[in-house]
């Protein structure tokens, strides 16, 4: 399930076991190296909050818009939660 937030773009789906699994997408359009490496760390730090809320099976890949880099971690946090809500609810399971 695909999910868009306004600097964020959710992907979902629940596949085999072996522990939930988080992937980064940070294209050239959010910004320089220096921007997205800064994009990316903030969101491997958000993405590192809620992995243990994360069915074993879950995996999400979280794609950067080019906004993100002007929000703050906290914004970024409650997009990404409110993105998987969706996502899940979309898909019909429950979590």
């Amino acid at each position: 399930m695909r999910t868009v937030r306004s600097d964020m773009v959710v992907y979902w789906w629940r596949g085999s076991g072996g522990g939930p699994r988080v992937g980064l997408i940070i294209a050239k359009s959010v910004g320089s190296a220096v921007e997205r490496h800064r994009v990316a760390r903030r969101l491997r730090h958000v993405a590192g909050s809620i992995v243990k809320e994360l069915h074993p099976s879950d995996h999400v890949v979280i794609r950067a818009l080019p906004s993100s880099r002007h929000v703050s971690s906290a914004r970024l946090e409650q997009q990404l939660r409110c993105g998987l809500r969706r996502a899940v609810e979309l898909a019909g399971s429950d979590r």
